[in-house]
């Protein structure tokens, strides 16, 4: 069985014809989270690559994929892994990283072999995975909850009170071009990344979960002035294109990973939108 899905750019005229099915199909990830294997989806915005794994029986050993045409998978790539489940380890070219629930591993290039392992089979890990092309190796680093830097944004009255945390980020550690973070909305509040933006130098991913099993996201992509939605449930990402806003509202509070690369490590670099503009 294949161990990749490709993803292809779309332009923002193209998308302005899909209907909700064409939408799913080339943004939505669903069952992302691979027991005991890992299969990618490798998206054409940047080069960027999604995935998870499980390890529930076995360990999982990173394995390259033939699109890479690379004889190992970091050969000219970094990766970050957030685990949002048991606690796991991460072995890489024999030394151990102890990764519990809501810490981070950044992996720079040139590592050749990387393996995944649960704890306990009876709360494995789940690792949540984002890679990106690299063109220089920077040294692997844990990142715990306590090397975080840490944001409070938004308000009750707007209804989008939340706490964002920044994992991969060059103020944290050195990397190539990928960042990782996560945003927690606080009870009573369900909108994230409001006011939305674009930032035309970045693709991004958003991964939603914390999702209460009967309570789901809806996740608002689009140009401004001609938006469309995405219905999400738990466990889920979604690709947002660079010409793209990339913004949601749950039916309860959640939490979500993001995940960007492009032209440059600069957060603030986001050109905002209006909400009293959007159409």
């Amino acid at each position: 069985m294949k161990n990749y899905d490709m993803r292809y750019a779309s332009s923002p005229e193209a998308v302005k014809k899909y209907d909700t099915q064409q939408l799913r199909d080339e943004f939505l990830i669903q069952n992302l989270f691979s027991q005991d294997d890992i299969k990618w989806v490798y998206t054409h915005y940047d080069r960027f690559m999604i995935t998870g794994v499980e390890p529930v029986e076995k360990a999982v050993t990173l394995e390259t994929i033939d699109p890479l045409k690379a004889s190992f998978f970091l050969e000219r790539r970094e990766m970050g892994i957030i685990n949002i489940g048991g606690a796991g380890t991460v072995t890489v070219d024999g030394t151990v990283y102890e990764i519990d629930n809501k810490e981070a591993l950044y992996l720079g290039q040139g590592n050749k072999s990387v393996i995944f392992k649960s704890n306990s089979a009876d709360a494995p890990a789940k690792f949540y995975i984002n890679s990106t092309p690299a063109h220089k190796a920077y040294p692997n680093k844990k990142i715990g909850k306590d090397d975080v830097e840490v944001i409070e944004l938004g308000a009750p009255d707007t209804a989008n009170a939340r706490t964002l945390r920044k994992y991969i980020v060059n103020s944290v550690v050195d990397v190539c071009q990928l960042q990782m973070g996560m945003t927690s909305l606080k009870t009573g509040s369900v909108w994230n990344t409001m006011p939305s933006h674009v930032h035309d130098r970045r693709m991004e991913v958003y991964f939603y979960f914390e999702v209460p099993e009967d309570q789901a996201v809806c996740h608002f992509m689009g140009q401004p002035q001609e938006t469309r939605h995405i219905w999400m449930a738990n466990n889920e990402a979604v690709i947002s294109p660079p010409w793209s806003i990339h913004s949601g509202s749950g039916t309860s509070n959640y939490t979500f990973i993001w995940g960007m690369a492009g032209e440059n490590l600069d957060y603030g670099d986001m050109d905002v939108c209006n909400n009293n503009e959007l159409r």
